[in-house]
């Protein structure tokens, strides 16, 4: 390996009743792309945030280039040349493309130099972008572009990345990897994050893997396969998900020329939604995110009531009907959005329950909620899915993400929907834990339920689904069986070529 850029020795942080990093040593090579790799929960965020300084170790010391390195502030880990990305925008949609890049220097240049040194830069590695466009037209890959290019205006030494290809395209992803290999030949270090496996196996020349809070292996990607570097992660071995053979029974939801305004400035208004679900059945929506998975997702479910179009549920026209109504009848969702959509951030796993289950599962009477039952019933989505959590007192947000992902959807899918319409059900979820929600809804299927599956990773709507339909621009593509897809073929369909076009690449 080449001559350690950052050396990190015996790094521990502890917060009340959890040690997030125990004793973790490693070494980042200048030049190296180096994986770090770990169940949710397994000590990464705390691990790059002491990196980037927005948090302090206990114990240990860095090393940047053999100098000391403990960043009090990002301020000063930026000044000292690490630069990150994170899986969360930090973007004004109403500013342009300059202004949210100036937003993120200490000493931005004057607006006609930075709009020129943006061109250069995104272009020089192979992500153009026009400074003068307004953030809030721009697609989830090129505003991932603008974080990149943000970073690299700062001429990092070290990069970090954390899911970088959760929002892009197969096409996206691979000028996304040439960029870094190019960033990586004129010794740039990059720190990448990421659950999507194979990704790492093509890219990373190093994986550090962690296991709850510890550093337990190192290892060349290259030389290892998916699966085990999978296990290696949860240290067990895991069931890959399996649909039992079937036949879709009767149309159980049926959504008719459903359209809908876009719900603000930079959203994305529904156009001339068709489609039929049927009992047992796993129907997979792909697209580029921003195409209107949360638009269609707000209709169904009802937090937005469409002016123009039909949703049936079991032959009953429940277009006008509310939230609560749709859950009562058997409707039920679990949005993308976790913290403040799926999740009241500040409540208990216990009340959070409460929030979706309160009818469902018998847990208020007489206008009182029955908190033994409410507690019991949090306990069981716990256990069933594996939540790793101190207790279910604990608030949402002190989850880590996966974990809470595990408890927003297991707490659906113990309702026993007759229709369960879920959105990005496995993003930023660790490969075993992902395993485990798909099997649960390919389960949840097999009981006779009806799923819509909408996700941004192909491998998931491939590996589950039944029918295959992608959305661009708010409208919905013809749905295909799954068997015999092409990823050309869904290429085209999520960038809304048109169905001769789709099937001239299909013969």
């Amino acid at each position: 390996m080449a001559d350690p850029l950052l050396r990190l020795r015996g790094l521990t942080k502890a917060y009340p009743g959890v040690i997030a990093n125990d004793d973790v040593s490693f070494d980042i090579g200048t030049g190296e792309i180096h994986a770090l790799l770990g169940e949710n929960g397994a000590g990464k965020s705390t691990l790059v945030k002491m990196i980037y300084g927005l948090v302090a170790p206990d114990r240990g010391e860095m090393r940047m280039n053999g100098a000391p390195f403990a960043p009090p502030r990002p301020s000063a880990a930026r000044s000292a040349g690490v630069a990150m990305v994170f899986q969360h925008f930090s973007l004004f949609d109403a500013l342009d493309v300059a202004e949210n890049v100036a937003l993120g220097m200490e000493d931005p240049p004057k607006p006609r130099d930075l709009a020129r040194q943006i061109r250069e830069v995104s272009e020089n590695y192979g992500l153009p972008l026009d400074p003068s466009r307004l953030v809030g037209t721009l697609s989830a890959g090129e505003r991932q572009r603008v974080e990149i290019i943000r970073c690299l205006l700062q001429d990092p030494r070290l990069l970090i990345m954390d899911e970088p290809t959760s929002v892009l395209t197969p096409q996206e992803v691979e000028i996304l990897f040439e960029t870094l290999r190019k960033l990586k030949s004129e010794g740039t270090s990059i720190l990448y994050i990421s659950h999507k496996l194979e990704e790492i196996r093509s890219l990373c020349d190093t994986a550090t893997i962690l296991r709850l809070g510890k550093k337990v292996d190192t290892c060349t990607p290259a030389e290892k396969s998916a699966r085990e570097l999978a296990e290696m992660m949860v240290g067990a071995s895991f069931a890959t998900p399996e649909a039992r053979a079937h036949d879709p029974g009767a149309v159980i939801l049926s959504v008719s020329n459903l359209s809908l305004p876009a719900p603000g400035a930079f959203g994305t208004p529904l156009r001339d939604i068709t489609f039929e679900l049927r009992a047992g059945e796993v129907l997979g929506l792909g697209g580029v995110a921003g195409n209107g998975q949360d638009e269609l997702l707000a209709a169904l479910s009802g937090e937005r009531l469409a002016p123009a179009g039909t949703i049936r549920l079991d032959g009953q026209d429940i277009s006008r009907a509310n939230p609560v109504a749709r859950r009562d009848a058997g409707l039920l969702s679990a949005p993308e959005e976790r913290l403040g959509h799926a999740a009241a951030p500040n409540m208990s796993l216990i009340e959070n329950g409460v929030l979706t289950a309160a009818r469902r599962e018998g847990l208020v009477s007489n206008g009182l909620i029955s908190w033994p039952k409410a507690r019991a019933f949090a306990e069981k989505v716990i256990a069933q899915f594996d939540v790793r959590t101190p207790g279910p007192g604990t608030a949402a947000r002190a989850l880590s993400g996966g974990n809470l992902q595990k408890f927003v959807i297991g707490r659906e899918i113990l309702q026993r929907p007759r229709v369960l319409v879920v959105n990005q059900p496995t993003w930023g979820v660790d490969a075993a834990a992902a395993a485990a929600i798909r099997q649960a809804l390919l389960d949840l299927a097999a009981e006779g339920a009806a799923i819509l599956c909408i996700s941004q990773d192909l491998d998931e709507l491939m590996q589950i689904s039944d029918r295959f339909g992608a959305l661009n621009e708010g409208r919905l593509s013809t749905i295909h069986p799954v068997a015999g897809l092409s990823i050309e073929k869904i290429g085209l369909m999520m960038g809304g070529a048109h169905d001769m076009e789709v099937a001239h690449v299909a013969e």
